[in-house]
């Protein structure tokens, strides 16, 4: 299977059997004995318009890690996008700067799209609005395989702002391609799961077995499902302030409400976490967000070495 020069801008662009591939490598780059030096004469393109730690942090350390190199920016406003330049611009520029890869981040819905079209070389969308966040996805499916085994058959529950969670979104379309999952998308009315996903899901239904349910309460669904997936909610996407402290205050987790939890189950989260899981979850056998993080590192590793031709 060939990932090299391969843009990676949405989970539905992947087939399940490239998504198995892709978490199949994760242990020979992890402990491959070259692998300082398998992107060694590579240099990545960090543009990112719209702040982050993990992912970016991640990315920069995988390339790093893999003795390849990185350049870009990180914030939008010390560079011409406050001249009114265009994100097509923008990226046809880096294009032409000798670059072997751009990772991008975007506070818009099919930025990471254009900036593909735009360029020559391999794109990785690294968020684009509340659409797509196609690597944050599979370090969430290596994560789930990693503690339960398998990605067929989970129940997984996704809480909290499911509307512009574009980590929820990427994570349903890419469980939709397994069989016989059960989704349980647990939010405030206002905030629910868009409703081209439940299409996806009704249909999936159909094809694969899949099951689904909307729901409105963390309690009553904990004791069901292998993984409880959280999400803040949205802040900066969401105008009515008032209204998002009190969600934030409704769609949180404590550690007294586990008590029926399912021995294997495991708690995840993309992060940053807010308010939507107290600290007294960190010590339960059940919380797993900050491993989950570590893993993206793993597999963003891997993902540039498969794009960039260092492994096949």
């Amino acid at each position: 299977m060939n990932f090299l020069g391969r843009d990676i801008i949405s989970m539905n662009d992947l087939t399940r059997e490239e998504i198995n591939y892709i978490l199949s490598r994760v242990p020979e780059v992890q402990n491959h004995p070259n692998k300082a030096s398998l992107c060694n004469d590579k240099v990545s393109a960090m543009l990112f318009f719209e702040p982050s730690t993990r992912t970016r942090t991640s990315f920069e350390v995988a390339m790093r890690n893999l003795g390849g190199k990185i350049g870009g920016f990180y914030d939008a406003n010390i560079t011409s996008t406050v001249k009114e330049e265009s994100l097509w611009d923008t990226v046809k520029m880096h294009d032409g700067y000798g670059f072997d890869v751009i990772v991008i981040r975007h506070p818009l819905k099919g930025a990471a799209r254009v900036a593909a079209e735009a360029a020559d070389i391999p794109v990785i969308n690294a968020g684009d609005g509340p659409n797509q966040h196609p690597t944050q996805t599979l370090l969430d499916l290596y994560s789930i395989r990693e503690t339960q085994g398998r990605l067929d058959g989970i129940s997984i529950a996704m809480v909290g702002d499911l509307v512009n969670g574009r980590t929820v979104h990427s994570l349903t379309e890419a469980l939709l391609k397994y069989e016989n999952c059960r989704l349980i998308f647990i939010s405030p009315r206002d905030l629910a799961m868009p409703r081209s996903i439940i299409d996806k899901c009704a249909r999936a239904s159909i094809d694969r077995g899949v099951t689904f349910v909307e729901a409105g309460r963390i309690e009553d669904h904990i004791g069901q499902v292998d993984v409880l997936y959280m999400t803040r909610i949205q802040m900066e996407r969401l105008q009515e302030r008032a209204l998002a402290e009190k969600f934030r205050s409704i769609y949180r987790l404590e550690a007294s409400m586990l008590s029926d939890a399912k021995p294997n189950m495991k708690i995840m989260h993309p992060l940053p976490r807010v308010t939507e899981i107290a600290q007294d979850v960190d010590e339960t056998q059940y919380a797993y967000y900050f491993q989950q993080a570590k893993n993206g590192l793993l597999v963003r590793e891997t993902l540039l070495a498969l794009i960039l031709g260092a492994i096949t």
